[in-house]
């Protein structure tokens, strides 16, 4: 993760900035890149959005979108999976979905990459709660778990693969456990 140093720039100048690979966040006035993503991130990141996408987007309440920039609340991040309730879905005049998302997503899912920092990550979780998300969910790949946190409740550490994990109330219809979701590290 790279991190500029000391000197702090506004939230518009920072948008204004060409994009670099991987992406970078505005957090309390730094710009802090994310890491590149490895072969585990990118398989459970691939795997759950095509998932959660079964399930949403034929059913029409929902689409999900995979390391899409959300800027609100004075912060621009970059979730490695966004979903975002049909009604919420920025559009333009034509009714195509707009390039620029002004908002929380509805869930934000996080893939945490090796030597990523836990709280900063917990953080843009607890931001996106903040401002209106119903669910964030963080995913450990090295030690296969999964913390839930709604936005009116606690936080839950799931690590049995029997567990079901908890989804927003427009996507129950989405049934994972645990070990389904790393299953598909071995597959």
């Amino acid at each position: 993760m790279v991190q500029t140093p000391l000197k702090a720039i506004s939230l518009e100048t920072f948008l204004q900035k060409p994009e670099t690979k991987p992406a970078s966040e505005y957090i309390n006035g730094q710009i802090i890149q994310k890491p590149m993503p490895q072969g585990e991130h990118s398989t459970l990141q691939r795997d759950l959005l095509f998932a959660i996408e079964m399930v949403v987007k034929p059913a029409g309440v929902a689409r999900a979108f995979p390391k899409l920039r959300c800027t609100f609340g004075g912060r621009s991040i970059v979730p490695d999976i966004a979903v975002f309730r049909t009604e919420h879905i920025p559009r333009t005049e034509t009714g195509s979905i707009a390039n620029a998302f002004m908002a929380a997503p509805d869930w934000t899912i996080e893939i945490l990459s090796p030597n990523q920092s836990h709280k900063k990550v917990t953080n843009n979780i607890l931001h996106c709660l903040d401002h209106g998300c119903e669910m964030g969910w963080l995913l450990d790949p090295e030690d296969k778990s999964v913390t839930v946190s709604p936005r009116d409740g606690r936080s839950r550490y799931f690590e049995n693969p029997e567990d079901l994990l908890p989804t927003p109330s427009w996507a129950t219809d989405l049934k994972l456990t645990v070990g389904e979701v790393f299953s598909w590290l071995t597959a």
